[in-house]
């Protein structure tokens, strides 16, 4: 039987002697057939290797519950003399975010060097009188100034402060061809990273991440209540 460096051929089994003169050539003969059907079976054409496939796109893109720093832009127009109706909303439900999750410094930044500099910054008085009256103390309000990108740039009125935040690695990133790849039947660097963002800005509360909730205490009255409908019903059937 002829074997090569590809690929051993398969005996048939119509060549196989069915009686044998002597033993000793019984038994050689019978070890050669087993050396070449375990080489059949384990051997077709390229050997190759597989094992377990490590990559998890929640491995790749885990989330992770750290501290970051939360930042709120309220555009502003050139023309504008005092807060709009949408813009009061907008800060006071940055004031509802800092309330939920957040205790410390909140920082007002309006913009310099662009073409409404000044209205930003007659606003910023008003952005301040609204957290307060929204209850964040004035103590931990303060007020900086930004550089703009450029002298036409519309830069915003900005509100951040630092609070514990669910967050999960940038998307983007394609560090090889996906296509020319694909042999070996992993994920792709980007596979899942939107979902895990997603699911991240979804979190209200990031220390739900990390241990549950305590539970509230049971209401005997109504577990008595819908104990005894639930047993009047089945009486009833």
């Amino acid at each position: 039987m002829r074997t090569n460096s590809f690929a051993l051929s398969c005996p048939d089994k119509r060549h196989f002697p069915r009686r044998a003169g002597r033993s000793r050539s019984m038994a050689l003969s019978l070890s050669l057939v087993a050396l070449l059907l375990s080489g059949c079976a384990g051997f077709r054409g390229t050997s190759v290797t597989v094992g377990a496939i490590p990559d998890d796109y929640r491995t790749n893109h885990p989330i992770i519950v750290a501290e970051k720093e939360r930042v709120f832009d309220i555009p502003v127009a050139s023309g504008d003399r005092k807060l709009t109706v949408s813009m009061r909303e907008s800060v006071r439900g940055v004031a509802n975010e800092y309330r939920a999750s957040a205790s410390g410094a909140v920082r007002i930044m309006a913009p310099f060097g662009s073409m409404n500099a000044g209205a930003a910054s007659l606003l910023v008085r008003e952005v301040g009188d609204v957290l307060r009256k929204e209850g964040i103390p004035g103590n931990r309000i303060i007020s900086t100034r930004y550089q703009a990108g450029s002298v036409n740039d519309a830069a915003p009125i900005r509100i951040s402060f630092m609070a514990i935040t669910a967050s999960t690695s940038e998307c983007g990133r394609w560090p090889e061809d996906m296509l020319a790849n694909s042999s070996d039947n992993k994920h792709y660097a980007n596979f899942g990273c939107a979902t895990q963002n997603n699911l991240a800005a979804q979190i209200a509360n990031p220390g739900d991440l990390l241990a549950p909730r305590g539970m509230t205490p049971i209401d005997a009255g109504r577990r008595a209540t819908v104990i005894d409908s639930y047993r009047d019903n089945g009486s009833a059937l």
